[in-house]
């Protein structure tokens, strides 16, 4: 387990989670307790006319993001387990969505792109082996197909979730099947701290990346593109990240090798934008970084954290020059901290992020870590079930702040202490449409 000055990195963003069935389907089925007796649950009517219009509810409530993550990557979330049926599966991804709609949301980030794989038929990758157990297996449906049309039907924007770099969870080749194009074009592909990751220093990978993910935009009409935290792997003590033979080719004209890696980041995510709104106009694109940019101490525009990763640095990941140039149209900083906590305080956060949208056109959404409500493991605030919604309380105080997004779909189907409940108790008296 590593750590970040005085955070922990296992408890900071979503790596490391352990897999735990969900059982059945009817086990997710859940009312948010004090909130229960409240107008406006399960099946309740947005208050606007229309999907997507974002005309806000009856009482004038300005449309807000509210989203929660849906992972897939280890069947973190869904499905419970390789090798359900079709049927089971859709019971399972059907519930999620109800539970969404329940606890008053309007968007799930769906993952479809966990690992050079697909959740639905790509043309330039394998079927995900989370659905199946095998690499490559058709699973007899089409699940982000499923996915979009339930989702849709429920009032719920469908932002599909692509990994862009990440090959496999471990560093054996012969693993994969022996179609998948990290096999075919071996050169492509560099160990690093226990997986495999194409290399983002090769035009061949950003174009082949883009062309993946583009597919899927193309072909299903997704409300948003979505990116996570992982750009170049976060670091791994005593391990290189061996793309010396890339910058040797590719890095004339840089002061250094960190710059040049900034660069082939930016580029990505540039294009993908540009791409995404030429061929989706609806669609809206949209990261969710690790919450630091920079620490002050590093660079007078930072935040006032201690974090020891920060995403400039050590992901090669420049955020706020994304937010600044509008390459984005939404971001959502994984703010996954409690309210006073030293090393990285919420509180100090979300007003640094309001600043760093501040005259841009890109939306501010605040990721929450509502996996740590009830965790004995995480500090005393985490044990109270109002912390979040005191975090939403905080955010009521800044203007540039829309919305706020929950990981994850596990956490807010099972709502461990009562947490989510108290949100949607507190903040969210009826359903709303998500910003336009």
């Amino acid at each position: 387990m590593r750590r970040i000055g005085r955070i922990t990195r296992r408890g900071a963003t979503r790596r490391g989670f352990t897999v735990a069935a969900l059982g059945a389907a009817s086990s997710l089925l859940w009312t948010p307790g004090a909130a229960a007796s409240t107008p406006g649950g399960a099946g309740d009517p947005v208050e606007s006319a229309g999907h997507g219009q974002g005309r806000g509810d009856a009482a004038g409530r300005r449309p807000e993001f509210r989203g929660m993550w849906l992972a897939t990557v280890a069947n973190r979330d869904w499905p419970s387990k390789p090798g359900l049926t079709a049927a089971q599966q859709q019971a399972e991804l059907v519930a999620y969505l109800d539970k969404a709609a329940a606890a008053r949301l309007n968007a799930v980030i769906f993952q479809v792109r966990p690992t050079a794989d697909a959740l639905w038929p790509s043309p330039y990758e394998p079927w995900s082996q989370y659905l199946t157990g095998v690499q490559g297996r058709d699973p007899g449906w089409d699940p982000l197909d499923f996915a979009v049309r339930e989702a849709h039907a429920r009032d719920l924007e469908l932002h599909a979730w692509f990994n862009p770099y990440r090959v496999a969870n471990h560093t054996d080749p012969t693993k994969l099947v022996p179609t998948h194009p990290a096999r075919l074009h071996p050169d492509w592909v560099l160990p690093y701290g226990g997986k495999l990751y194409y290399n983002p220093g090769l035009p061949e990978v950003r174009a082949f990346v883009l062309d993946a993910i583009m597919d899927a935009v193309r072909r299903y009409p997704v409300d948003g593109v979505h990116f996570d935290d992982y750009f170049y792997p976060y670091p791994v003590a005593g391990q290189v990240f061996d793309d010396d033979a890339a910058y040797e080719e590719y890095g004339d004209g840089f002061p250094d090798r960190a710059s040049w890696r900034r660069d082939n980041i930016d580029q990505l995510v540039r294009e993908l934008g540009e791409r995404v709104r030429t061929t989706r106009r609806t669609a809206r694109f949209g990261v969710s970084p690790f919450g630091v940019w920079r620490n002050q101490a590093t660079d007078p525009t930072g935040s006032d954290t201690r974090a020891g990763v920060q995403t400039y640095d050590d992901l090669y990941a420049d955020t706020r020059k994304w937010v600044r140039e509008e390459w984005l149209d939404y971001v959502v900083p994984q703010v996954y901290w409690n309210i006073g906590f030293a090393a990285a305080d919420y509180a100090k956060l979300v007003p640094w992020w309001a600043r760093t949208v501040d005259g841009t056109r890109v939306h501010l959404y605040i990721g929450e870590a509502l996996y740590k409500a009830g965790d004995p493991a995480q500090p005393a605030p985490w044990q109270n079930p109002k912390e979040l919604s005191r975090h939403l309380t905080f955010d009521a105080g800044y203007r540039q702040v829309r919305g706020n997004v929950y990981f994850s779909a596990k956490e807010v189907a099972t709502d461990r202490t009562g947490a989510m409940a108290r949100v949607v108790a507190d903040h969210y008296p009826s359903r709303v449409r998500p910003p336009r």
